[in-house]
């Protein structure tokens, strides 16, 4: 009974969405309110009615009940709890009814949050959002529903995939879909602001809050996915430049972009078309990503789907949502005002020099994921472009943006003086070249372009510290007035900074491990050892492990380090009872900011077995900086000025204003 109510409601809250959907796009115009609260109640009920739908999902994967066909695919009653849950949008038909729940809890957020938009915008956001509802949960109803029954109903079900068994599932879809649908209100904004034709200052100061959740979801998203492909996968690497992979980066990309055109449409009321376009091409590759996944055009672990009616029903909706978007900025752009006027050397110049780079780099990778389908699909010819392509085009544009990145702290709005603000990075720039070559000299590295990288790095998060330390007159002023300055800068100024380090310490982090890993595969007995970068690895022998829905093998490794420290590692062989599909589990020693990854491979002959060893230098620099970057977007969201939906006047403005 409760899968029928879990169904019902969703049927309901696509009815509710498709006329929320009607009545805002008709009656906007209205200067009542009638429309406008009808749309924001509308909002809320359809969340709570999807998330009811989703609520009975979970319910039945709980107790395994496997007359849900879903269940019965992709559950089993071994499972442990918590993989029992997350197993619900480990699949298509469920992970499709995770992205509408987080797409109406968008749309009720407006509707919570944004009391004090201009009724007809509002009216106009919260009738788009219902659009896209009504669309995806008609989606998931006519060709993915999650709600179908067996009869007779199994005795069990058939086991979630292995690679899926992990806390990774628990966490990484969830924080990427909130990155990916949370943009959809940036589209819906752009829209509304292109009919109501209120697209100024206040329009980005409505929008730039919903970027930067967007924003900081998907970094922690991304990073999330490419932390669980390094342990979980066993292969050694954290990122594939795998075409899923690039469909939730190209968003990221573009929606970088975005927050910092925003900015400067709201200080300078410029860049107005270019902002209104980058909030379509944001969501509009957070689509295009959803139909990378589910359309069967791809083979990967990523992906959900393998039907391609699905895909073709996904991409007939992307195309009538981005194509309609286009049209209608087709039609208003050349009404627009061009904005406020700027020098060429200004923050605002340097903003749009980082967003011509990164809109680039986003061209550069999309490129690179389409061509390859494009071709297969025209002409039945089969390439592969590869890492090599990715990182010799992607790093080639990166460079330059890395290397103004610094800058544009520094510069003032409107006219700038280059050779002043040269002059105050002067002692980071000096530092970080030093840095970097005691850094290269220490590591024992050839020649390689593994300093310029570093350097890059070093530059931008010692040009993040430079910003904070200007701004509180560091050694310009006595401690007392640079620490009250220091304590009293807003928010904002913090979360920039804080941002641009993560960003460096990133990129040093991707150097360090790309340039001077080790890696060993050898076949080894009971009692051998082996030697990768000064650490002695030990195979003690091997165990057989016991698990609730599993069984399997576990390495016993010692492992000395070049101080003298010992520590014993237990990677692991399983095999699940359900499926028979079989996994490795790597053992993972962290040494400081570098790792020791191990991996258990197939036996051999006399009783070896085969080890694949790595030690990755400096790795977990490129996880602590995206987590640094997350908590920027965190610490700016928490900013008075930045809250999300509109600023609500003040009483005694009210009055005077009376």
């Amino acid at each position: 009974m409760t899968i029928e109510l879990g169904h019902f409601a969703l049927i309901l809250a696509f009815a509710i969405a498709s006329v929320s959907a009607l009545v805002g796009l008709t009656l906007w115009r209205r200067s009542d309110s009638r429309a406008a609260l009808y749309l924001q109640q509308a909002a809320i009920l359809q969340f709570l009615l999807i998330a009811a739908a989703f609520a009975a999902l979970i319910q039945a994967f709980v107790t395994s009940d496997f007359s849900l066909l879903l269940a019965f695919q992709h559950s089993h009653s071994d499972q442990p709890l918590i993989y029992r849950i997350t197993a619900v949008w480990g699949n298509h038909e469920g992970s499709m009814l995770l992205w509408v729940l987080i797409l109406v809890a968008m749309g009720a957020a407006v509707a919570a949050f944004g009391r004090n938009l201009p009724r007809d915008l509002l009216t106009l956001v919260l009738a788009f959002q219902s659009l896209l509802a009504a669309a995806f949960s008609g989606f998931t109803i006519f060709t993915s529903n999650p709600f179908a029954r067996l009869a007779p109903a199994p005795f069990e079900g058939r086991d979630l995939n292995p690679i899926l068994q992990d806390i990774g599932l628990a966490i990484h879809p969830p924080l990427l879909y909130i990155g990916y649908v949370g943009f959809s209100v940036c589209f819906s904004f752009a829209l509304a602001a292109l009919i109501s034709g209120r697209i100024d200052a206040a329009w980005a100061r409505w929008v730039r809050p919903w970027t930067l959740l967007s924003w900081t979801f998907l970094t922690l998203g991304i990073a999330m996915g490419s932390y669980w492909a390094y342990y979980e996968l066993g292969w050694g690497g954290w990122w594939f430049w795998d075409p899923v992979e690039n469909a939730s980066f190209m968003p990221w990309l573009a929606g970088t972009a975005l927050l910092h055109s925003a900015l400067v449409m709201e200080k300078r009321n410029a860049l107005k078309i270019w902002t209104i376009f980058l909030a379509i091409i944001t969501f509009s590759l957070s689509l295009l990503g959803t139909f990378l996944v589910r359309s069967g055009i791809l083979t990967s672990v990523h992906t959900f789907a393998s039907d391609p009616t699905r895909g073709l029903v996904i991409l007939a909706l992307l195309a009538c949502f981005i194509g309609a978007a286009f049209v209608l900025f087709a039609l208003r752009a050349g009404s627009l005002r061009a904005g406020g006027l700027f020098a060429p050397v200004s923050r605002e110049g340097a903003l749009i020099l980082n967003n011509l780079l990164l809109a680039t780099a986003t061209a550069a990778v999309l490129v690179g994921t389409l061509y390859p389908l494009l071709l297969d699909a025209l002409t039945g010819r089969t390439i592969s472009v590869g890492a090599p392509f990715f990182e010799l085009t992607f790093g080639a544009i990166m460079a330059p943006l890395l290397v103004i990145l610094p800058f544009g702290p520094f510069l003032a709005w409107k006219r700038g003086d280059f050779v002043a603000v040269a002059q105050r990075l002067a002692l980071a720039a000096g530092l970080a070249l030093f840095v970097a070559i005691l850094f290269f000299a220490l590591s024992g590295a050839s020649v390689s372009l593994a300093p310029l990288g570093l350097l890059l790095g070093f530059w931008v998060a010692f040009g993040a510290l430079a910003d904070i330390a200007d701004r509180a007159r560091l050694f310009r002023a006595d401690m007392g007035t640079s620490l009250r300055r220091l304590f009293g800068l807003p928010r904002t100024a913090w979360a920039t900074a804080i941002a641009h380090f993560g960003i460096g310490v990133t990129v040093i982090g991707i150097v360090s491990t790309s340039a001077w890993e080790s890696e060993l595969v050898t076949a080894m007995q009971p009692g051998a050892n082996a030697t990768v970068a000064g650490y002695t690895i030990q195979f003690d022998g091997i165990d057989r492990t016991e698990g609730q829905n599993f069984s399997g093998e576990r390495g016993t490794f010692t492992i000395t380090s070049p101080g003298g420290g010992m520590r014993t590692a237990h990677p692991e062989r399983r095999t699940y009872s359900a499926s028979g599909m079989p996994t490795t589990e790597a053992a993972i020693e962290t040494y400081g900011l570098s790792q020791l990854y191990l991996q258990l491979g197939e036996p051999g002959d006399a009783g070896t077995s085969v080890v694949r060893i790595w030690h990755k230098p400096y790795i977990t620099l490129i996880w602590l900086g995206t987590l640094l970057m997350a908590c920027a977007g965190f610490l700016s969201l928490s900013y008075r000025r930045l809250r999300i939906g509109a600023p609500k006047p003040s009483s005694a403005r009210q009055e005077a204003a009376v």
